[in-house]
């Protein structure tokens, strides 16, 4: 009988649609994507005797190939889905985004998976259990080894979604889940091996246990493995970092990056004492993307999905006179930008409000050139957003104003820097707003918190207790990003067409548009 062996585990996440390596805004080529790492995964699984291949969640939003399934061709069988399928996955953890098109494209997208959902914290609010069906699943290898696999998803998902998005589910707390089936995965199911693969991230740094972000409950990994015992491996996401190994206890913890950049490799080497199977070695590495050729079956396969999108985003759609291209995304969080002017009075526009605010939300947007298409559209509005109306104080959006006011570090004397919160762990440039309607200075010489040395609107000091009706997008009025100023505060109109659209529709009836800028706020520094 055998005393020994290697288990294998691969995991991707929040792959975000990335099939292609190819960059959308201009089609250059990219070292990323699931088709390269396919190329990886293949050789791997030949290579390896016993092999575990798991997708931890935010899978099918994020490019336009995603964006034009969901909307355009949601009757063919959904791309990513097919990809895992080919690939002969394991297992998938739904992420939060994949709530982002509704409950039929998520059912849909289920049914399609040759592979089981698994997401134990994800559960019926009429009878409590699991969403997806069963929230493990356990798989047994030569000489009786019984590996388990539970999925856990963000609890903060309802922060964030659409209300119709997840009627019916609730999300519970992911170590309450957790603290539920680990043990019963031991005792009654007999796993020898618990895998976690978690739709969420660290809350604490993985060397020195200082907390890395304020105790919310959206990343709760480090919870779970201080807290839960019998876990071999956490894999986690959501927050897109890369950790190559990391250890809590006895657990090995790793997270994959993002757009299909790596992969996680964990290997296990198992060994048969008084006739169980225990852990005698642990080790893990990232592999890249970069370096491998797109897999040549997937590529073909895909072909056709790829023709559709890529007409799509060629459709012209105006000319701009001007220019609106962001050639530092850095300055033009600092004094106003033509293009965030545009993208507010697009808003103020389509919602029938005078005041607005939007962010630039990533900072590899090049912004609108003299010809707009879909194409630069797209790459400006990489989330899925629709447009509420919030009717709020004066003093709620002072107080969102010093909120934002957080993203710049303390100055230095030399420079403005963004602060490490908005680096670390995660890239968040898409939590500083910028707002149109009123006037503001803001001073980052001074203290976080009284920032706002000046706030006017027509020129008079803004009434604090005045109700002002503001349009900004649905994940930012839910209070996300913590600004809990907005959150409970009455919603006066809800917009339910995606901000892509809202802006491609708005700019179709101009024809042509011409860049302004007024300069109605300014980051200053003594």
């Amino acid at each position: 009988m055998r005393e020994s062996f290697t288990l294998t585990i691969w995991a991707t996440s929040d792959v975000h649609g990335h099939m292609l390596p190819t960059r959308y805004a201009d089609n250059a080529p990219e070292e990323l994507g699931l088709l390269k790492l396919a190329s990886r995964i293949r050789q791997v699984r030949a290579d390896k005797e016993h092999f575990l291949l798991i997708d931890n969640g935010d899978l099918l939003q994020g490019t336009p190939l995603a964006t034009y399934h969901a909307r355009f061709d949601p009757q063919s069988p959904n791309p990513m889905i097919a990809a895992l399928n080919r690939l002969k996955y394991d297992a998938f953890i739904p992420g939060n985004h994949e709530f982002n098109f509704g409950l039929d494209f998520v059912k849909k997208a289920q049914r399609e998976s040759s592979f089981p959902w698994l997401a134990a914290n994800i559960v019926r609010e009429d009878t409590g259990k699991p969403y997806f069906g069963d929230p493990y699943f356990i798989t047994e290898f030569a000489g009786g080894l019984r590996a388990a696999v539970l999925g856990l998803t963000t609890r903060f998902t309802p922060h964030w979604e659409l209300p119709e998005h997840i009627a019916g589910l609730h999300f519970l707390p992911a170590v309450e889940a957790a603290k539920q089936w680990v043990p019963e995965l031991r005792s009654c199911k007999g796993a020898d091996i618990v895998i976690i693969a978690y739709h969420g991230g660290l809350e604490r740094d993985l060397r020195t246990g200082a907390a890395l972000e304020e105790d919310t409950g959206e990343n709760e990994g480090s919870r779970i493995c201080a807290e839960v015992e019998g876990i071999d491996v956490l894999i986690t996401g959501h927050q897109h970092r890369t950790i190559a190994s990391g250890n809590i206890g006895d657990t090995i913890v790793v997270q994959p990056g993002s757009q299909g950049r790596y992969a996680a490799e964990i290997e296990l080497l198992l060994t048969r004492q008084d006739g169980r199977w225990r852990v005698s070695e642990k080790r893990s590495q990232l592999i890249a993307a970069a370096g491998a050729e797109a897999d040549r079956e997937l590529s073909e396969w895909i072909t056709p999905y790829e023709v559709n999108v890529q007409r799509w985003l060629d459709r012209p759609i105006c000319r701009i006179n001007g220019d609106m291209r962001i050639r530092d995304p850095h300055e033009a969080r600092l004094a106003e930008h033509p293009l965030i002017e545009f993208i507010n009075r697009v808003q103020m526009d389509v919602s029938g409000t005078d005041i607005s605010c939007t962010a630039l939300f990533d900072d590899s947007a090049a912004g609108f050139g003299n010809q707009v298409s879909m194409r630069e559209i797209t790459a400006f509005c990489p989330y899925s957003n629709t447009l509420k109306v919030l009717r709020l104080k004066g003093r709620d959006i002072r107080d969102a104003l010093e909120w934002s006011a957080r993203y710049f570090a303390p100055y230095d004397g030399q420079s403005v820097a963004v602060h490490s919160s908005f680096l670390y762990p995660k890239a968040q440039h898409y939590n500083y707003d910028m707002w149109e309607g009123i006037e503001y200075v803001m001073n980052v010489s001074r203290p976080v918190g009284t920032r706002i040395v000046q706030l006017t609107r027509n020129g008079q000091p803004l009434d604090l207790d005045k109700e002002y009706d503001v349009a900004m997008n649905h994940y930012r009025a839910s209070g996300a990003g913590g600004f809990q100023m907005f959150s409970g505060k009455p919603v006066v109109r809800h917009i339910p067409i995606d901000t892509a659209d809202l802006i491609a529709d708005y700019m179709m009836k101009q024809g042509t548009i011409t860049a302004t800028v007024n300069h109605n706020w300014k980051v200053i520094w003594d």
